[in-house]
Formats: C-alpha cells, sequence, structure tokens
C-alpha cells in the first residue's frame, strides 16, 4: 500500500486523542453552561438577530469557544467525543426542564410585550434594546404596513416574534359583506338584462 494512503502518521493524527477523554467531555459541557447563561443575561435581541451587528456576534462567537471547546486536540475522535458531549448535554438540559416546567419558565425568561391594542410600548422596547426602526422591520417582514394594524406583538423568550394583526370591527366586517352581497345583486341584475335584450 502507498505510504501517502495508509500511512501510520495519518491515522494517529486523525484519530488518537490529544487530551483526555474525561477533558473531552468537560470542555464542551462548561462552554454549554456558559453560553447559555451569557445567552440569557444578554437578553433575547441576540437570539432574535434583529441587524447584521447581532448575527455578526453570533457567528463569532462560534469561532471565539471553538479552542476553549477542543482545547489542543485537532483529531477525529476528540471531535466527535465533543459533539456528542455537547448533543449529550442539551438533552439532557431540556428533557430536566421538560419535566420542571416551572424551573424552565424561570430559567428561559418571560415574553415581552412590545405592541398592546396598535400602541408602542416604549419601555418595553427599551428594556429588550430595541428601535422602532427595528421593530418596523420585522412587522414589514411579517406583510404590516405599520404598528397601527397590529393588536399585540411579543418578543418570546427564544428571539420569536409573536404578531397578532388587529381584527375590524363587527360593524364593519357585516357592512362589507353587505357591501360585496348588493354588488354580487348587481352583476347578477346586469347579466340578466344583458341576456333579456339580446333575445
Amino acid at each position: 500500500m502507498p505510504d501517502w494512503l495508509f500511512s501510520h502518521s495519518m491515522w494517529n493524527a486523525t484519530f488518537a486523542l490529544g487530551a483526555p477523554v474525561a477533558e473531552k467531555i468537560l470542555r464542551p459541557v462548561l462552554v454549554y453552561f456558559f453560553l447559555v447563561a451569557v445567552l440569557r443575561v444578554f437578553g433575547k435581541r441576540e437570539l432574535a438577530q434583529l441587524n447584521p451587528f447581532d448575527l455578526v456576534v453570533l457567528l463569532s462567537l462560534s469561532n471565539t469557544v471553538q479552542n476553549a471547546i477542543i482545547g489542543n486536540d485537532n483529531s477525529l475522535t476528540g471531535g466527535l467525543i465533543g459533539a456528542f458531549a455537547l448533543l449529550a448535554m442539551n438533552y439532557l438540559v431540556v428533557r430536566f426542564l421538560f419535566r420542571h416546567r416551572r424551573l424552565d419558565q424561570i430559567f428561559e425568561g418571560k415574553p415581552t410585550v412590545l405592541i398592546e391594542h396598535g400602541h408602542l410600548v416604549k419601555h418595553s422596547l427599551a428594556k429588550e434594546l430595541l428601535t422602532r426602526a427595528e421593530l418596523m422591520t420585522v412587522l414589514h417582514r411579517q406583510g404590516f404596513d405599520g404598528i397601527q394594524d397590529v393588536e399585540r406583538c411579543v418578543l418570546e423568550p427564544g428571539g420569536v416574534f409573536y404578531i397578532h394583526a388587529k381584527t375590524p370591527p363587527k360593524e364593519k366586517i357585516a357592512h362589507d359583506e353587505v357591501m360585496q352581497a348588493l354588488t354580487d345583486l348587481r352583476t347578477k341584475l346586469d347579466q340578466m338584462i344583458a341576456q333579456q335584450g339580446g333575445a
């Protein structure tokens, strides 16, 4: 077999661990809890990725903690162990919080109401460090022309915006239905007159 295809150094560099297995598991677990805590402290804004700065922070964060997770070990085995440790820790935390809903609510935080009955809740915007322009961008992406069209807008703990449109008053709905019925009736009358005239 050619040396370039099955060299001992290649297999050693690929699979030989550069750090103890316990360290490979401990590092991702510590980074996991650190990132969860930091994202919780810095609020829902980072998760919502409202502008390019927020996106750059999240993308840079992964590179910043990369060495903390893998250490001096660049082996495939070490990377797989680290990835498995991250996934396993996330599974255990999610499963634990699922069984302890009250703790989950305390840990995640509460939703923030940004718009109520078509009016901005300014102190909530300030709390989440959101500008009116950023909120308008979110509304436009969801197909709303302005704040006056929104009954309620809530920023959920996971960074998702829940937007509920204003429903027209019952009187307006009834008026629109009557006008539509009159339009349909007029169209049918015009068709009948046209048929009689043609006969």
